[in-house]
């Protein structure tokens, strides 16, 4: 008889296994597609934000939050009941000149995610003694070797875990001791009136709602094989990941405003800039460490899920096989095109280029294409959609209005940097 043989009993998953198989199942892409909102780019914009405003910062986060799940909410729906991606509807319903005009500015600003991602990985090595073609470099490699792992499950828990770092935002937060009745304060004192609150209020709005999340959620929904019975447990996934992105954003102005707002400092141009000025307030662990993993948390997952976005965008547009469960051989342009992003963006912070006006330069560009992609998301709703599962009566009116007023604010982000 062989002893290593084992029962049935050991062999078998335990509940507690069994119950974390379901709930993987069930949630990820909405909490991984809002971990990735947190990134870098949007780190460094709350910081400004706390610094120059403090906690007058922090109601525009809360509202924020409905306007996030609504505007995702609909990509949930589309990739459910169409069963097909992004770039796909834009193609069948827009015809093949939109769809690759659409998805060849979301590629270049995967490119510009990449960099902004990529330059506060190079900030973290460095607060560590690391170069930056070391930390970059080997960010560059995990992420391709995770994009190519050839299972769209694997991935999504990779990323989740890697985001979860950038629950480190909470304790700077609460090391930092911001005073509840100023908290308080500023939530009520909003000065609408002043340009330069108005400034970041859109900068901020175009920090939390990126273009490539919308591509990058229905493409996961459709690589996760959900249907109409998983909507529920879709929404759900969407809702919570949107109050957890924020409430990062929070925790960030929170950790600015109580530490570096009375030093009136003009700019943060960079995560050395922002970690050696907490530092020296909060001491080497909080400021350098916590807040470094934080950071680097927010980096991978977001340069995971842009250039997953930007290679399903492509995908969809030009018609090729594009998703995580297929192996390299069987959807080489797939994973070429995301081989390359990353690459591109790796060489272009390694090389040194101008790091502070690229950032500039995507701002812009993410401007300019958040009002194409959402007024494209709207016309798919309306159009794409079976009757019973679109919007209707006064939903579709508010939801109509408050995109109207995201796309606004892009607008305006492109007039003002320009």
């Amino acid at each position: 008889m062989n002893n290593q043989a084992k029962s049935p009993e050991l062999s078998r998953p335990s509940p507690w296994h069994r119950r974390l198989m379901r709930y993987s199942l069930l949630f990820g892409p909405g909490i991984m597609v809002m971990l990735a909102d947190t990134d870098v780019g949007s780190v460094v914009t709350a910081a400004q934000s706390g610094v120059q405003w403090g906690y007058r910062m922090v109601l525009p986060q809360l509202i924020l939050i409905p306007m996030l799940f609504i505007i995702q909410e609909m990509t949930v729906r589309l990739g459910i009941y169409t069963g097909k991606g992004h770039g796909e509807l834009i193609r069948e319903r827009f015809g093949r000149g939109w769809a690759w005009l659409s998805v060849s500015t979301l590629f270049l600003s995967v490119v510009g995610a990449l960099i902004t991602e990529f330059s506060g990985i190079a900030g973290v090595g460095t607060l560590v003694g690391l170069p930056p073609w070391l930390s970059v470099g080997i960010a560059t490699a995990a992420l391709i070797a995770i994009g190519v792992s050839g299972r769209y499950q694997r991935v999504e828990w990779i990323g989740i875990t890697l985001g979860s770092l950038e629950l480190a935002f909470f304790v700077t937060a609460i090391l930092a001791h911001p005073k509840f009745g100023l908290v308080v304060h500023g939530l009520v004192n909003m000065p609408l009136n002043q340009s330069g609150y108005v400034f970041l209020l859109a900068a901020n709005v175009g920090a939390v709602i990126m273009p490539w999340m919308i591509f990058y959620q229905q493409g996961a929904i459709i690589d996760k094989h959900w249907d109409g019975s998983h909507i529920r447990a879709a929404r759900w996934d969407t809702g919570i990941g949107s109050v957890i992105t924020q409430f990062l954003m929070i925790a960030v102005v929170l950790t600015a405003a109580a530490t570096l707002g009375h030093d009136k400092i003009s700019s943060l141009q960079s995560i050395v800039q922002i970690a050696d000025a907490l530092k020296s307030v909060m001491g080497a662990t909080a400021g350098k460490i916590i807040f470094g993993a934080g950071i680097l948390g927010a980096g991978f997952v977001a340069a995971l899920v842009a250039s997953i976005a930007g290679s399903w965008g492509i995908g969809e547009a030009f018609g090729m096989k594009h998703s995580l469960n297929h192996r390299f051989r069987e959807a080489p342009g797939f994973y070429i095109i995301y081989t390359l992003a990353h690459v591109t963006g790796a060489i272009m912070v390694i090389a040194s280029i101008d790091l502070v006006q690229l950032t500039i330069d995507v701002e812009v560009m993410n401007a300019m294409l958040l009002p194409i992609v959402l007024g494209f998301l709207l016309l798919l709703e309306s159009k794409a959609l079976p009757a019973e599962h679109r919007m209707h009566g006064g939903y579709r009116v508010v939801v109509w209005v408050l995109s109207s007023v995201v796309m606004a604010f892009g607008l305006y982000m492109i007039g003002v940097s320009l």
